[in-house]
């Protein structure tokens, strides 16, 4: 089984109250990022039960329970949590009853309540797990949110990627972070990157030492994940080689089987990679939004042609 999330952490997140204190939560986790209503379940049906998912009860499985006697409750009660079921979460600050609670201790299952509806709780627990969940790997590069466009900076050590997010953060841009990047891919299409908590927020620069972003530029220039949009490799400058100076053809580099696109840009002295970087992440953009520069030129180029013909 792969990695997992740490009940005790869902009920930090979620901010749940606990309503089975007696139940260890330590080593318990979570290795779905889907949940379970159980309704079928409780109606007594438990052919292709999901029991390896988070347990919600909402309204309509609360008042179908009401309408049951003592004992079927009770047969239903202890078939439900004979399924070692992760954890069971009761929605709008719904409260269980005491036999439940009592056969939850029994079962060593453990019970929470949220105050949240049923539909906006359950959407934001699948939203966070599936990031928690994801597949996930590190890599040695920078990513700076530009104009809202993730841009991750790869490149041989001491190329200058720490300096070049330096000068995009004094120029207004946002930096989540240096030297490590965690990439999860949350879907098909999307990358998320973050930093690894002992170093978020830090710089390094040669020469100078660890600096403190946030602190020596406030809040406003950090942030927590982006998704990676673009990735930009910084390259010794080779004078034999051969540099895409039109851009008619995007080339891609892959992560986890998502494909992102890519640009390899020579360093050379007096380049100022930050007005670079920025003039990528516009011109990703207005690509995204439906006008290609590159096409732009050519297209002028042919008409010019074609009138002088």
């Amino acid at each position: 089984m792969g990695h997992g999330i740490k009940l005790k952490q869902v009920v930090e997140k979620m901010d749940l109250k606990n309503l089975t204190p007696e139940v260890e939560l330590i080593e318990r986790e979570v290795h779905v990022p889907d949940i379970n209503r159980p309704a079928l379940q409780l109606a007594g049906f438990f052919d292709h039960f999901a029991s390896d998912r988070v347990q919600i009860i909402g309204y309509v499985e609360y008042t179908y329970l009401q309408t049951l006697g003592e004992e079927k409750k009770l047969q239903i009660y202890e078939e439900f949590l004979r399924h070692k079921v992760p954890c069971i979460i009761f929605s709008r600050n719904m409260q269980p009853e005491e036999m439940l609670l009592k056969k939850a201790v029994e079962y060593d299952v453990p019970i929470f309540v949220t105050s949240k509806s049923t539909s906006s709780f359950m959407s934001e627990i699948i939203r966070w797990m599936n990031v928690e969940l994801a597949p996930c790997i590190s890599i040695h590069g920078v990513l700076v949110d530009v104009y809202g466009v993730g841009v991750l900076i790869m490149g041989e050590s001491g190329i200058g990627k720490s300096e070049a997010a330096l000068e995009l953060i004094k120029r207004g841009h946002r930096l989540v972070t240096d030297d490590v990047v965690e990439i999860r891919k949350v879907s098909d299409v999307t990358l998320v990157g973050a930093a690894p908590d002992i170093t978020r927020h830090f710089i390094e620069l040669r020469g100078i030492g660890i600096v403190d972003v946030k602190s020596m530029f406030g809040v406003q220039s950090v942030r927590e994940t982006q998704n990676i949009d673009l990735v930009i490799t910084l390259e010794d400058w080779n004078r034999d080689k051969e540099y895409d100076r039109l851009g008619l053809e995007e080339n891609y580099t892959e992560f986890l089987g998502n494909r992102v696109v890519c640009h390899s840009i020579p360093i050379r002295p007096g380049r100022n990679l930050a007005i670079i970087v920025e003039s990528a992440a516009v011109n990703h953009r207005q690509k995204q939004m439906g006008y290609n520069a590159a096409q732009e030129l050519y297209k002028r180029v042919q008409d010019n042609l074609a009138k002088h013909k």
